[in-house]
């Protein structure tokens, strides 16, 4: 399948886009130069005042930066997946004592694999970064950190989070590793693929597989269906986040299902969030019996579906900042079935 041609409006409406975008990248560097505002090596996309341009140590910011520690949302759409495994496998077993410490250590897990992942994404990416106003001030291509550096602190955060999955059960950790190889695939999908937003659900959404496999000791078709929801919510809220650089990938030859579907966007995403929402009502009907957890669960994929629905409506694929914002607008989207879990644990 090859990439839709933009219509002539679309197509100016995305020049537009990308021309705001520069100018505003210009004039908020200039800004801070001239007022003294942002500390030196702020990355474009992070939300300025954010915790480690303001309170981390000076000679940890590079790597914090490399982590996306000052974006976290990349570190809530790995987690998130995790608490639903729990949750519904909770729910469909009952809570034991140790589901608190699986939360627990998928958060920090999460934070850590999420921080090596993005790592060994910006030393593949290097040079496609360097050419891509919103990813050019990155640590690597900006000069803040070496490709050596990188090595070396991308192996220490996947040490630690090694430690940590020691602590689950033999076929959790099985699972564990068996991930490595889907994130090392994953910045390279772009070169090959149109659809590099399916590899990115495939690795971003295991710990889905792992928690569940951490609680229950195997795999079971309740979680294979809540793994492909996740999936199909990736397609979702990426499609969206690509939108972004559309007019960059197609200058330096990246490709992604923004370039792919074009104008036709909006339809193809409301089959990712119509998918996503069907998979995971069939993984809570498969794995709970009738009764209020039930309900519960159900319940809270209705809300998660309905957020979708209103991102889908929001949605303006010409306007960078609107795109950036639903992208992030997606961890409250995950949140709200994770709570409906935690909440039908109780019934």
């Amino acid at each position: 399948m090859t990439p839709t041609r933009p219509t002539p409006e679309a197509a100016g409406r995305e020049q537009g886009c990308a021309e705001a975008a520069g100018r505003e990248h210009a004039g908020t560097g200039a800004a801070a130069r001239a007022a003294g505002q942002g500390p030196e090596g702020h990355v474009a996309d992070a939300v300025r005042g954010n915790w480690v341009d303001t309170l981390a140590p000076a000679r940890t910011r590079p790597y914090l930066r490399l982590s996306r520690a000052d974006r976290p949302i990349g570190t809530w759409l790995l987690l998130l997946p995790c608490w639903w495994g729990v949750g519904l496998a909770a729910a469909s077993t009952g809570p034991r004592p140790f589901d608190i410490w699986i939360v627990l250590g998928c958060g920090l897990g999460a934070w850590l694999m999420r921080g090596a992942g993005c790592t060994w994404n910006d030393i593949t990416d290097r040079q496609f970064d360097a050419q891509v106003a919103r990813t050019r001030s990155r640590p690597i291509p900006s000069g803040q950190v070496s490709v050596r550096g990188a090595a070396a602190w991308m192996i220490a955060q996947a040490l630690l989070a090694f430690l940590i999955l020691l602590t689950f059960n033999l076929p959790a950790i099985a699972m564990g590793i068996g991930s490595l190889m889907l994130v090392a695939i994953y910045p390279f999908a772009k070169r090959f693929t149109w659809w590099p937003q399916v590899f990115l659900g495939l690795a971003f959404n295991w710990g889905a597989l792992l928690a569940w496999v951490a609680h229950t000791g195997s795999l079971g078709a309740p979680a294979v269906l809540l793994y492909l929801a996740g999936i199909a919510w990736t397609l979702f809220y990426d499609t969206i986040y690509a939108h972004q650089d559309k007019e960059d990938d197609a200058l330096i030859g990246v490709k992604s299902t923004a370039r792919l579907f074009g104008d036709r966007t909006h339809s193809w995403l409301a089959g990712f969030g119509a998918l996503g929402v069907l998979l995971m009502a069939a993984a809570v009907l498969l794995a709970l019996p009738a009764g209020g957890r039930q309900v519960v669960a159900l319940l809270g994929v209705a809300c998660f579906g309905l957020h979708l629905g209103w991102q889908w409506r929001a949605l303006d694929t010409g306007d960078g900042e609107c795109c950036l914002r639903l992208f992030r607008a997606n961890r409250d989207a995950g949140l709200i079935f994770a709570l409906f879990l935690a909440t039908s644990l109780f019934l």
